[in-house]
């Protein structure tokens, strides 16, 4: 799947509040790499990313790396996600980093990274178990 086709798919399929302005910056092979741009409304305490949010980042970008691996014609729903919170996130565009670790027939394993304004020093990590459903 390239990356505009992602892009199409993913606002096409979640609705407004998953997406948080993302930009899909790659698709290349199994890697994803979205953009989630910075925004004042998005912070907690501490001028620092609230938990919930990168929780959401988080879950959709986990979501990206499954659709791009199955295709428009099945959809990845995760059924469970266990995160680490790795340091706090700062005031910048949040980039994240995911990909499928394995994937059946009626279930796949994927990985997320999140990362402030560039991949360095991650700010957290999850993992997730998506149930593969057929689109429609």
């Amino acid at each position: 799947m390239t990356t505009a086709e992602l892009a199409r798919l993913l606002a096409d399929r979640l609705p407004a509040i998953d997406l948080h302005g993302v930009i899909v910056e790659e698709a290349d092979d199994q890697d994803i790499r979205l953009r989630f741009p910075f925004r004042d409304d998005l912070l907690g305490p501490n001028d620092i990313f609230s938990g919930p949010t990168l929780l959401g980042f988080a879950d959709t970008a986990i979501y990206a790396a499954g659709q791009a691996a199955l295709g428009a014609e099945s959809v990845p729903l995760v059924s469970t996600m266990s995160t680490t919170f790795m340091r706090p996130a700062q005031a910048a565009d949040v980039v994240t980093l995911s990909r499928v670790i394995r994937r059946g027939k009626r279930l796949l394993n994927a990985e997320a990274w999140l990362f402030s304004h560039t991949p360095i020093d991650p700010i957290l990590h999850a993992t997730a178990t998506c149930v593969v459903k057929a689109w429609r």
